[in-house]
């Protein structure tokens, strides 16, 4: 133990997993496909998007035959692993909405409240025990540059009807007492956190209750075009389907044109231990806000129902995609994580941490949903989430749908829909940038100089990196 530091100290017993899966409540898996089947819809993929899409599509036809493949076990990858903070944008929030599609910003953002509306009806109709809270959104500015971010993105949650509230010094330090944060900006209304884990697991549920047919550890080996339809292999089955939703996001398909415009970017998170009667009470948080900062490389947090503080947003990149790489399983990754905590709560620094992971986020130059089209427009992939995925998965899945189906929706013609992120470069010359990327985005603070020159270059290129990762 001498000559560790105090996060590393934290990081001893910590389990290299993510918190939401490591639960009791965890569903036994279901047996994979073997041998042939046919079905009219085939979802691959069962994080949050093939959950959400084979619900409503059994909701919308409950006669349409669905079966959905997992390569793994449900919620496993991106779906099992975010800071699970609601809002209602589909874009990845208010100003990357804007900055993408200004002229669509009055019918994305109705489409939003409805979109969260429908996921909170959907929970409570079908009893989703999924520790849901509505303690808002609270974006907190860290020293006086971040007022300026703060005070821009509170005119556009007022200009298009957000219940949302400026908060001075003194005001965000009785809501959450940290000595970095110098305002803040609260949204009360249509947010909050959930479990994800168990959110994933209840609607893995209603859609076996729905009549959806679910084969686990099923990884999807290739696709044939049957015009129409389309032919799925899996290492011991085979499936015929008149249209395929791959919900993939980052898990992209190897070899396919996805992994041209989605990278797999990695963003860490640690969990706390429950935190003490006295310890809670130290820091305040009586609201229970999910909360982001307006670090260059920003921190978001929350609280659990067990009253653990997750902190997340260090973002890394392994080579060619990675997206489970052993590498990222090691206490060192994740110091400069806790160390970012100690700063932001000084008076609960010597806490430990249960458990630490990173997952994939699905990043493209849109940093939200998009859609490409395959074998005649019988497949379709819904994907490209790298933030508030928790919500906007559920519109990004229904509207796949309505473009998979033909379905001529005012959603389906908006810009969002019918257009392309643009393109990556291939490796090495990603795994290059990004390596200088995610070092700029960890000491411009502190350093400055070329590192404003590069993250500027970067954004310049379709990549708004300052802004929130991962909801």
């Amino acid at each position: 133990m001498n000559g560790l530091t105090d996060a590393q100290k934290a990081l001893l017993r910590t389990k290299f997993f993510p918190y939401w899966l490591d639960h009791a409540d965890a569903p036994t898996p279901e047996p994979s496909l073997k041998g042939s089947t046919q079905c009219d819809l085939l979802i691959v993929g069962a994080g949050f998007t093939g959950l959400w899409a084979a619900v409503q599509a059994k909701e919308n036809n409950p006669e349409r035959d669905v079966v959905l493949i997992e390569a793994q076990c449900v919620a496993i990858g991106a779906s099992g692993r975010p800071a699970a903070i609601l809002s209602t944008s589909v874009m990845h929030g208010l100003d990357n909405a804007q900055r993408l599609f200004p002229d669509d910003m009055d019918e994305l953002e109705r489409l939003g409240k409805e979109n969260l509306d429908g996921f909170r009806e959907t929970i409570e109709r079908y009893k989703i025990d999924c520790d849901i809270e509505w303690g808002g959104e609270l974006t907190v500015a860290i020293g006086e540059d971040g007022l300026a971010d703060i005070k821009k993105e509170y005119k556009l949650y007022k200009r298009y009807g957000h219940d949302a509230y400026l908060l001075n010094k003194d005001q965000v330090q009785s809501e959450v007492n940290s000595p970095l944060f110098s305002g803040g900006l609260w949204s009360k209304s249509r947010s909050g956190t959930v479990h994800p884990g168990k959110l994933a697991w209840g609607l893995k549920r209603v859609a076996k209750e729905l009549g959806v047919r679910i084969y686990e550890y099923t990884p999807l080996c290739d696709t044939r075009a049957l015009n129409p339809g389309v032919k799925v292999e899996t290492p011991e089955g085979l499936i015929r389907a008149r249209k395929v939703l791959l919900a993939t996001n980052a898990f992209a398909i190897s070899g396919s044109k996805i992994r041209k415009r989605v990278a797999a970017i990695r963003d860490r998170i640690v969990v706390t231990e429950p935190l003490t009667d006295e310890q809670l009470a130290s820091i305040g948080w009586k609201h229970r806000q999910g909360i982001y900062d307006t670090r260059t490389q920003l921190n978001y947090m929350r609280l659990t129902a067990d009253n653990r503080i997750l902190f997340g947003g260090r973002l890394g990149y392994f080579y060619e995609n990675d997206t489970d790489p052993k590498a990222d399983k090691t206490a060192d990754n994740f110091v400069p994580l806790v160390e970012n905590f100690y700063k932001t709560f000084p008076g609960l620094r010597g806490i430990n941490f249960s458990h630490a992971w990173s997952g994939p986020i699905g990043l493209t130059t849109r940093m939200a949903v998009h859609f490409q089209r395959y074998h005649n427009g019988d497949m379709i992939y819904a994907g490209g989430y790298s933030g508030f995925g928790v919500t906007a998965t559920r519109f990004g899945s229904r509207v796949g749908l309505d473009i998979l189906d033909g379905k001529n929706t005012p959603e389906s013609k908006l810009g969002f829909a019918s257009t392309l992120p643009g393109y990556i470069p291939p490796e090495p010359f990603r795994w290059i940038g990004a390596k200088i990327t995610m070092y700029a985005l960890d000491t411009v603070d502190a350093k400055g100089g070329w590192r404003h020159l590069w993250i500027r270059l970067v954004e310049k290129m379709g990549f708004p990196i300052t802004q929130k990762e991962l909801g």
